[in-house]
C-alpha cells in the first residue's frame, strides 16, 4: 500500500514563536516538498517518542463548511456561506461559487480574511499564498460546470499547512484531478471531499480522486445520511470507516496511521 514519509522531514517554521516567524523567510510548501513520488513508500512515524506535536481541531458545521482551529487559535471556515459558528466569526473564510450554499455575498464584517476560490477578474484564476498566524494557506484551481460547459479555474482546492499537517478542502470539485493537479497539491494528510451522487462528481470518480490523494484521513461532506454511508462502504478494502458521535476531530502528526480512515463526524452520517 502506497504511503508517505511525512514526519521527520516536516519543517518547523510553524512551531517557532511568533517573533521568529515574523523574521523567517517566506514559507515553502512542505506538503509539496514531501509529496510521495516513488512507488512502495510506506508511511513511517519517525518522530521522537517524547515529542508531542501540536493539535488541530476540525469541526463539521454543515454542508461543506468545516471549522479548522489551529494550535495558535486561528479559526478557518471552509466554503463559508454564512453559517453561525461556535465562538463567533472565523479569522479566515474560504468560499467557492458553484452554488450559493458555498459562499455568501454578505459575510460577517468580523471575518478577518476572505479568500474566494474564483478570480477577481474574468479569465484570471484565484491565486492565494499567505500566512496567517501559524497556518500557511494556498490554493489549486479546478474547473466547474456551467450551463454552457465548463468554466476554467472556477473552483479552488484550499490547502492549509499547519502543525506539520497538510489539510485540504476540495470545494465543489467537478472533475477528476490531473497529474498536474496532484503535483500542485502535494501530500494531503486530511482531505475533505463532497459526496452527493453526481452534483459534484459521481461516486466512482470521487473514489478515484480519494485513491490518488491517498490521505490518512478522509472527511466526507456536502450531503448527509444514507448516501454518505453508502459511499464510505463503497471504498471498501484499504480504507477503514469510522463513525463518530462527535462533530469534532482533534488530530496531530501522531494521529496519522495506516490504513487510511474515512471518518464520518456527527451530523454527516
Amino acid at each position: 500500500m502506497l504511503r508517505y514519509f511525512a514526519m521527520l522531514m516536516t519543517p518547523f517554521l510553524f512551531c517557532l514563536p511568533a517573533e521568529a516567524r515574523a523574521q523567517a523567510p517566506p514559507p515553502v510548501s512542505q506538503c509539496q516538498a514531501i509529496a510521495a513520488r516513488l512507488p512502495d513508500v510506506k508511511f513511517a512515524s519517525l518522530l521522537p517518542v517524547a515529542y508531542q506535536p501540536p493539535e488541530v481541531t476540525i469541526t463539521f458545521i454543515g454542508h461543506s463548511t468545516y471549522l479548522i482551529e489551529t494550535p495558535d487559535g486561528v479559526r478557518i471556515a471552509t466554503d463559508y456561506a454564512g453559517f453561525l459558528l461556535p465562538g463567533g466569526p472565523p479569522d479566515v473564510a474560504t468560499m467557492n461559487k458553484a452554488h450559493e450554499s458555498h459562499f455568501t455575498l454578505t459575510p460577517d464584517p468580523g471575518i478577518g480574511t476572505i479568500l474566494h476560490g474564483w478570480g477577481a477578474l474574468a479569465g484570471e484564476p484565484a491565486d492565494h499564498d499567505l500566512v496567517i498566524g501559524d497556518v500557511y494557506i494556498r490554493n489549486v484551481t479546478t474547473d466547474i460546470r456551467t450551463w454552457g460547459g465548463f468554466e476554467e479555474d472556477g473552483n479552488s482546492i484550499f490547502i492549509f499547512e499547519v502543525a506539520g499537517l497538510c489539510i485540504g478542502h476540495v470545494g465543489h470539485l467537478h472533475h477528476e484531478l490531473s497529474d498536474t493537479h496532484i503535483a500542485e497539491i502535494g501530500r494531503l494528510d486530511v482531505v475533505m471531499v463532497p459526496v452527493d451522487g453526481g452534483l459534484t462528481l459521481g461516486a466512482e470518480s470521487m473514489r478515484n480522486v480519494i485513491e490518488r490523494l491517498y490521505s490518512a484521513i478522509v472527511l466526507p461532506m456536502h450531503r448527509t445520511g444514507p448516501r454518505i454511508r453508502s459511499f464510505a462502504e463503497m471504498l471498501g478494502d484499504g480504507f477503514e470507516t469510522v463513525y463518530s458521535d462527535s462533530r469534532s476531530l482533534t488530530i496531530s502528526l501522531n494521529s496519522l496511521s495506516s490504513p487510511p480512515k474515512v471518518i464520518l463526524l456527527s451530523g454527516v452520517w
